[in-house]
């Protein structure tokens, strides 16, 4: 049995007629660049968030960096970023010519830890982008209460939480600012790049669409220097028609995280709760399971376990037909983009690294296939 992490593919089989009609209108049209596929997407993407401007983008990257740019962050400044994340949310403070200043995360959620970010904050500190990882959301309360006491920014990094939960408020909409991205395997991913920001800053949101389009407004007029960073139409078209169905499969998603949860005899009741139980002890149970916190839903964008023994498990599934991922192999300090950082120690950080293995929880695999490789696992302990 071949089990893939993720056929992306599965998503278009699903949706295949609303998305033709969709990219068919488009090609009709002969309006490919800023049409009202992506205003009509800008739209139900603000609502969905519960936010008062949604702006697209070519990714979710330059989701990133043109809020900072917006927010006038740059040489000299600081931006505080979790030592655990996808290199992604350095670059974008790299971009701006800022410096990253990287805080460890809560070993249990995997996001950054809200009580190790107040000793790094000085005078050039301008900003934190908390991420929600793996669609787990970032706790968020504390992060604001600092950035209330210190003036500071809050811009989310919600690439990966598409629909995911904080207490009763929907990520993208807790910060100042947040950043999307549309990346094919995402939540709702297009069928190529794409990325957008939600705020309820007026302000904010026309800067950023300024700055996505050359810096200009009025076309050839340039009120700064900007870039091309626009959502091509066609992917707004299929993300409006994906959108949709969003809920349903961060439903499906979390079905999926329940029976991985009974493997370490976890007591579960459906739909959104029982997901909480804290597994630390990795002597007594098979892996250290997600733990997103008492009030949050996750969407479950990976489900990430830690083991001492990951690579063995990992070869086993592979052996097994059973593709799995390492999110993410390399912390960003480690990297050789950032060789000026690779003496400095985050042990928090390098143990996800070492131990963090990704489980397929997309929403189109099988009951049959998900019991093979809950099957297989219980086969490698």
């Amino acid at each position: 049995m071949k089990i893939p992490f993720y056929d992306i593919g599965e998503s278009y089989r699903e949706l295949k007629l609303e998305i033709d009609s969709a990219v068919a209108s488009v090609l009709k049209s002969g309006w490919y660049i800023l049409g009202k596929e992506v205003s009509s997407f800008e739209k139900d993407f603000a609502e969905y968030t519960g936010s008062k401007y949604c702006v697209g983008t070519s990714n979710g990257l330059d989701a990133l960096f043109l809020v900072l740019k917006a927010w006038d962050i740059g040489e000299g400044d600081e931006v505080i970023v979790p030592s655990n994340t996808y290199i992604a949310t350095w670059l974008a403070v790299s971009y701006a010519r800022a410096k990253p200043i990287p805080v460890e995360p809560d070993i249990r959620t995997f996001n950054i830890n809200p009580f190790l970010i107040e000793e790094k904050i000085t005078q050039k500190t301008k900003a934190i982008i908390p991420v929600h990882l793996y669609g787990m959301p970032a706790d968020m309360d504390p992060i604001m209460d600092l950035a209330e006491k210190y003036n500071l920014k809050v811009l989310e990094d919600s690439a990966q939480a598409h629909g995911a939960m904080y207490g009763n408020r929907i990520c993208g909409s807790l910060g100042t600012a947040s950043a999307f991205s549309f990346y094919p395997g995402k939540n709702i991913g297009a069928f190529g790049d794409g990325g957008a920001i939600t705020t309820n800053d007026a302000d904010l949101a026309e800067r950023v669409r300024c700055l996505s389009n050359y810096g200009s407004q009025i076309k050839y007029y340039n009120e700064y220097q900007g870039y091309n960073c626009r959502l091509d139409e066609i992917q707004a078209a299929i993300l409006r028609v994906k959108l949709l169905y969003l809920d349903e499969w961060n439903r499906r998603r979390h079905l999926v995280a329940e029976e991985y949860y009974k493997i370490n005899n976890s007591k579960i009741n459906l739909p959104y709760q029982g997901l909480q139980k804290e597994n630390t002890n990795e002597d007594k149970i098979k892996f250290v399971q997600p733990y997103s916190g008492i009030e949050s839903i996750p969407c479950w964008h990976q489900y990430v376990v830690m083991c001492k023994n990951r690579n063995k498990l990992q070869e086993h599934l592979t052996l097994s037909g059973v593709e799995t991922m390492i999110h993410y192999p390399i912390p960003p300090h480690k990297q050789k983009a950032y060789l000026q950082m690779n003496n400095l120690s985050f042990p928090i950080a390098e143990q996800i690294a070492e131990r963090c293995l990704s489980l397929p929880v997309n929403p189109f695999i099988s009951y049959t296939n998900l019991q093979y490789v809950i099957n297989k696992i219980n086969e490698f302990y």
